[in-house]
């Protein structure tokens, strides 16, 4: 073992692959970067009243910075006009932080190429593009709370409330225990690994118009 590591090598990592919440979010891609993670601190405030969530890093080759933040906001008193369905405290918005990627390597990002046809000519083009990349590290790129409380974007932040209030209750306040196996949700040995099941769009066919010439 290198005398000059300090702590525990890959803890974290460890409590990320032991959780199921945190495994299914870290991708393959993500683990190196997961690695270089030293701790996990939730920072308290009051105006407004919620928590900040500061994820420390050690100098690595994917960005530049050394902590990476997801702050919640939270309600704390009841509607005025229905006070009686008041049930504690609850998140209600949070917003995430930039991550300064060094060139070429971020993760959240992918590049396709697509074949498009043009219709009159006949003619096929290699057009590239690039797209958002399944990784932990979305995370902290939250979207914008929208108006429509019913809205697929607010299922999104609802889950990601989830997460966020999960990690502050029991990641953080556990970790030991979730590193060694022992403080585990049973919810956590009950998961199993499931094959995703995706069509591949890197190789499909577009027909373009004169109108793009």
């Amino acid at each position: 073992m290198d005398p000059n590591v300090k702590g525990i090598p890959d803890f974290w990592y460890t409590i990320f692959k032991n959780v199921a919440m945190l495994s299914e979010m870290m991708q393959e891609h993500d683990e190196p970067i997961i690695k270089c993670l030293q701790d996990i601190r939730v920072q308290m405030h009051e105006d407004p009243f919620g928590f900040t969530l500061e994820f420390h890093f050690a100098p690595n080759e994917f960005f530049t910075n050394t902590i990476l933040t997801k702050e919640y906001s939270m309600k704390c008193k009841p509607d005025d006009d229905n006070p009686l369905e008041f049930e504690g405290p609850e998140i209600y918005s949070c917003k995430g932080c930039e991550i300064n990627w060094k060139k070429g390597k971020n993760v959240t990002v992918k590049t396709i190429k697509k074949k498009q046809k043009h219709k009159s000519r006949g003619s096929v083009r290699i057009v590239t593009k690039s797209v958002q990349a399944d990784s932990f590290f979305n995370f902290f790129s939250p979207p914008a709370v929208p108006e429509d409380p019913d809205s697929d974007i607010q299922n999104l932040l609802t889950a990601d409330f989830e997460i966020g209030h999960y990690i502050r209750e029991r990641v953080v306040s556990r970790a030991v225990l979730i590193y060694t196996g022992e403080g585990l949700d049973d919810d956590d040995d009950d998961y199993e690994e499931e094959e995703d099941s995706y069509s591949d769009e890197d190789s499909g066919t577009e027909e373009v118009s004169d109108a793009e010439d």
